[in-house]
């Protein structure tokens, strides 16, 4: 008997099972083939705009693919730079071989953990209560509790053209069992589609035609308070080129002969990241599309043709691709493909990401309609971690919509569900001002530790930052300058304004043109960190819009501190429309705040509903 059972070794199962391992509770993780552990069959690359901020919020809570990116990649760079801090993140390219590779290792090597091939024919279910599994060869393994990350694997069949094949995205056995008992278990099932675009030799490329992106020139990373070194001029680079009229052309006369296009294709594709030919239907006013050439591994030849998914057949990709400057000559090593698969309702969760029909039994990842490697390894962290927690009879970590992005995924999922597969953007997070790259640890590193996932050592260099930051902004406040002609010559030189009165440094570092690293100038006691001096750069220049923003995130976390009861009847809630009690007996919120944003629920709603909370309070503490 396990205390957690995890189907699927993706980002998602990888994260749930060393999560709940390093918790202390004996731990299964099932996969058909372990040479597809934490595997990238679609793009080579962690991070970017929201998506990069996931990761350092998994590091800060105790989570491994920060580290495993840190240790893998080909590129590092940080987007956005010249842009306000909500909108900056990470972005690595990676190493597609030894990505796997190392997160294999680290699996392997986890106490309470044991990894086991085999392909999971079906769930062992009674009275509404999840018990174990069962593999396609009859055996069983019983748990306590089941987190089911099974990817793209439910019933997936991959389309290229007219060609039709039921495997998975590298070859592999697809499942067809699961998705018929959960729908018997009743659950809501959902067709989804997503793909991949052709990878090509890179010797066959001519590099003199494209545009050449490096790698930062300093070093990055992603884990909070990790010592990665690695050589920033041996970065491989990535190359940008575009589509050109021939490109549209081929589309065009082509268009039926896609598979999304010519109706093979059941499941509804990612809005986010479409096709090229579904580029070329939904936007041409557009010349031309961006495209980028990216390496796949240090190990293969293979690159990646990054904005360039297509089902259309093998000899149209060939001339696709071809029409690309710099790719005249390139030969296709791997032909793109779509995807598509089941998923379910993500709305029929807790925002635990225990599913409502079974107990014990948590969904991550893709299954809840996602797309990405990050926000499935953001999901199976917090299964893990919830699976754990219920063991052990522990209220579920919820993360709040102020504290993380993961917490605006999970809750974006279960509350609005999605109708394509998601991905996070910075424009789905309203307090994005506070979820930024730079603070993931002041939001979450304590709860990482107090979880017993981050380890004293990290947690100690987290307190001294934060200590750090403290009394830098005290130091700052306590250095005063006067309008000294030396003083000014230096501010003018920064291209800012001259003193004429005094002024502390604290306050001078509002200015746009001054950084609070220039007060080692005038005061030899600044002997801070770089990155502390980048903190505190941040948080007083954007201290009014920050506080502002807190000030919202109070008014609205007022409405989550109303609970709602699971069991409420809602037929008992008189004079609320009928879509909103629908859709409030369909999601069961949890909170006020919740309910809030449920698509259908009014204001006016929302207030009978509160008053109904109120009195029923009142009726129960006998007031």
């Amino acid at each position: 008997m396990y205390d957690v059972i995890v189907i699927g070794a993706g980002h998602a199962g990888c994260e749930a099972s060393l999560a709940a391992a390093r918790l202390g509770k004996s731990t299964l993780l099932v996969t058909g083939n372990a040479d597809y552990i934490a595997a990238m069959p679609c793009n080579p690359s962690i991070g970017g705009p929201a998506k990069g901020i996931v990761v350092r919020e998994i590091d800060a809570l105790g989570g491994e693919m920060a580290r495993t990116i840190d240790e893998t990649h080909l590129q590092m760079r940080l987007l956005n730079y010249s842009k306000g801090p909500a909108v900056r993140a990470l972005r690595a390219q990676a190493d597609k071989v030894r990505y796997p590779e190392r997160m294999k290792k680290s699996l392997l090597a986890q106490d309470n953990l044991d990894v086991r091939e085999h392909y999971v024919s079906g769930l062992i279910v009674e009275d509404d209560t999840v018990k174990g599994v069962v593999t396609d060869d009859g055996v069983k393994y019983l748990g306590r509790t089941v987190v089911l990350s099974t990817g793209t694997f439910m019933r997936s069949r991959v389309l290229i053209g007219s060609e039709i094949e039921k495997r998975g995205p590298e070859g592999e056995q697809p499942s067809l069992t699961l998705s018929p008992q959960l729908a018997e278990l009743g659950f809501k099932l959902a067709r989804l589609k997503t793909g991949t675009p052709p990878r090509v030799h890179k010797d066959t490329i001519d590099f003199t035609k494209t545009v050449r992106h490096d790698g930062d020139d300093i070093i990055r990373r992603f884990s909070l308070y990790a010592d990665t070194e690695y050589d920033v001029d041996a970065q491989l680079p990535c190359h940008l080129t575009h589509t050109t009229e021939e490109t549209h052309r081929i589309i065009e006369a082509n268009l039926d002969k896609s598979s999304m296009y010519s109706g093979v294709i059941e499941g509804v594709g990612p809005r986010y990241c479409p096709s090229i030919e579904d580029k070329f239907v939904r936007f041409r006013d557009k010349d031309r599309h961006q495209v980028f050439l990216e390496p796949e591994s240090e190990r293969t030849d293979d690159i990646y043709i990054q904005g360039f998914s297509t089902s259309m057949p093998k000899d149209v990709q060939e001339d696709m691709v071809r029409s690309l400057p710099g790719l005249e000559n390139a030969r296709i090593t791997k032909y793109a493909y779509a995807i598509e698969y089941d998923a379910i309702d993500a709305r029929q969760l807790w925002p635990s990401l225990e599913s409502k029909p079974v107990r014990n039994l948590y969904f991550a990842g893709q299954v809840n309609g996602t797309s990405g490697y990050e926000e499935a390894a953001g999901q199976g962290l917090m299964a893990g971690i919830n699976a754990a927690r219920r063991i052990d009879g522990e209220e579920p970590l919820v993360l709040k919509r102020n504290e993380a992005y993961i917490g605006v995924l999970i809750d974006d999922l279960v509350t609005k569900g999605t109708i394509d597969p998601y991905r996070l953007l910075t424009s789905r997070a309203e307090h994005r001002l506070l979820l930024r790259n730079d603070n993931a640890d002041l939001r979450l590193m304590e709860k990482g530790y107090e979880l017993g996932l981050v380890p004293e050592g990290k947690y100690l260099r987290f307190k001294k930052r934060q200590t750090d930051i403290k009394e830098l902004k005290e130091f700052l406040r306590n250095v005063t300058l006067y309008p000294k002609p030396e003083t000014n010559t230096l501010l003018e030189q920064l291209g800012t304004s001259p003193l004429r009165d005094k002024t502390t440094f604290y306050d001078l570092v509002k200015r746009p043109e001054v950084r609070s690293r220039l007060v080692r100038h005038f005061h030899e006691g600044a002997t801070f960190a770089e990155e502390v001096f980048e903190q505190v750069d941040i948080e007083i220049k954007y201290e009014g819009y920050i506080k502002k923003a807190n000030e919202q995130a109070e008014r609205l976390l007022r409405q989550e501190s109303v609970t709602i009861s699971p069991d409420i009847d809602y037929d008992d809630v008189k004079n609320i429309a009928s879509e909103a009690r629908e859709k409030l007996k369909k999601i069961r919120p949890l909170t006020l705040g919740q309910a809030a944003r449920i698509s259908g629920v009014n204001p006016s709603d929302l207030a009978v509903l509160h008053v109904y909370l109120r009195s029923r309070r009142k009726s129960e503490n006998g007031g």
